[in-house]
């Protein structure tokens, strides 16, 4: 069985302006899956973040959403990796990604940053790009036919029927995320894209 994860990442960005931009689907997520296990988030300033912990299978559990701006996430993941001693096995990523359409999903293990400045920033501070990602489908402007630029794009809202779409792969990840807490990626990789819709 490999390491389970013992760090959730939401990537995002701070504030009311951004709460329901694309670029927050890694926030969402978090929020939702704080929920489903029963821990609160609280800011704590030493680790740049929104810092929730938790109990899974008698582990402890972390979640954070940096405050520090989606380019800066790597000071916060980094700064709790050091003080709990995790590896970057250990840490599970939630972030939006414009490679896949709304509605799609894929979790995996190390690779690329592929241009998304908050994994940049986290490969520096970890030291590897050994983490896992979970990247959830949010279109790319060319693909979804509009004309606007990737960053404008990303910080804008969903529109109706990609929102629903999101929601529904955070519903699926929400079901899988406990597999990966007990390291069990196989089963969690196998459930997760099975319910891909091209």
């Amino acid at each position: 069985m490999s390491n389970a994860i013992r760090l959730i990442v939401g990537l995002g960005n701070p504030g009311p302006d951004y709460e329901n931009t694309r670029h927050n689907a890694g926030f969402w997520l978090a929020d939702h899956l704080a929920d489903d296990l029963r821990a609160n988030f609280n800011l704590e300033k030493s680790f740049f973040g929104f810092v929730a912990k938790a109990r899974h299978s008698g582990e402890n559990v972390l979640l954070v959403k940096p405050i520090t701006y989606m380019n800066r996430s790597g000071q916060s993941v980094g700064a709790l990796a050091r003080f709990y001693k995790l590896l970057p096995e250990e840490v599970l990523v939630l972030h939006d990604e414009l490679d896949l359409l709304p509605g799609q999903v894929k979790l995996k293990q190390g690779g690329g940053h592929a241009g998304h400045n908050g994994l940049k920033d986290i490969q520096a501070a970890l030291g590897s790009p050994n983490f896992w990602r979970l990247r959830m489908g949010i279109g790319h402007p060319r693909t979804l036919g509009l004309a606007q630029e990737v960053a404008d794009f990303v910080l804008h809202p969903p529109r109706r029927e990609e929102q629903t779409q999101i929601d529904e792969v955070i519903r699926r990840c929400r079901v899988v995320v406990p597999f990966m807490l007990d390291g069990d990626f196989e089963r969690a990789t196998r459930e997760l894209h099975s319910g891909n819709t091209a």
